[in-house]
């Protein structure tokens, strides 16, 4: 992680040179997931580990579970996160995710639509399924996660023509489909449970 300049009040930290404690790898520690609470203790979204630490560093929300994880910096220790909470309430409209490739693959938990393979989300492309060469429009209900060897069988066809069908039918992301999915990750974080009304 490049150094970068973080105010929490007053206060300045200078979070370099980042190592973590209990993984080798700490690139991929930062990327876990952390449940993000509004004010109200409502869940309301889902970040990176590494945006968790700058919402916190910056004074804009509260670790309130930890997940066993350090980042140290020259001047500073701190355990990573697993839950925040935001210190200010913030309203939260009731409409659709924008669209984006990262809210698809969330949307579709990782998994290809054709052939069910769950993958990384590196080795997942975005297929139309009405080809953009037949009209096919980027909304939530013609894209769909799918992997490199289906987007290749499929290509520019329809997918009954390619002889390939859809495990689901491709839908917006609601806030129904973002709490099922927070549910789905939490399963696997037991400090999530308490705050997913399980």
């Amino acid at each position: 992680m490049t150094a970068r300049l973080h105010k929490s009040g007053q206060v300045q930290v200078a979070v370099t040179e980042v190592a973590t404690h209990q993984s080798g790898n700490g690139h991929a520690v930062m990327q876990l997931p952390v449940l993000v609470l509004n004010a109200s203790y409502e869940p309301i979204n889902i970040c990176a580990a590494r945006r968790a630490v700058v919402l916190v560093l910056k004074g804009v929300a509260r670790t309130e579970e930890e997940n066993g994880h350090y980042l140290h910096s020259a001047r500073l220790a701190i355990r990573l996160p697993s839950v925040i909470r935001l210190l200010e309430y913030r309203r939260i409209p009731h409409q659709t995710r924008a669209l984006s490739r990262k809210n698809i693959l969330l949307r579709d938990r990782s998994t290809c639509q054709y052939c069910g393979s769950v993958l990384h989300s590196s080795e997942l492309t975005l297929d139309h399924v009405v080809p953009r060469s037949r009209g096919g429009l980027s909304t939530w209900e013609n894209l769909v996660a799918c992997c490199h060897p289906c987007n290749r069988r499929k290509g520019n066809r329809l997918a009954a023509e390619a002889e390939m069908q859809l495990l689901r039918e491709p839908r917006a992301f609601n806030l129904h489909t973002s709490r099922h999915i927070m549910r789905m990750i939490g399963r696997s974080d037991e400090r999530w449970r308490k705050y997913l009304y399980y």
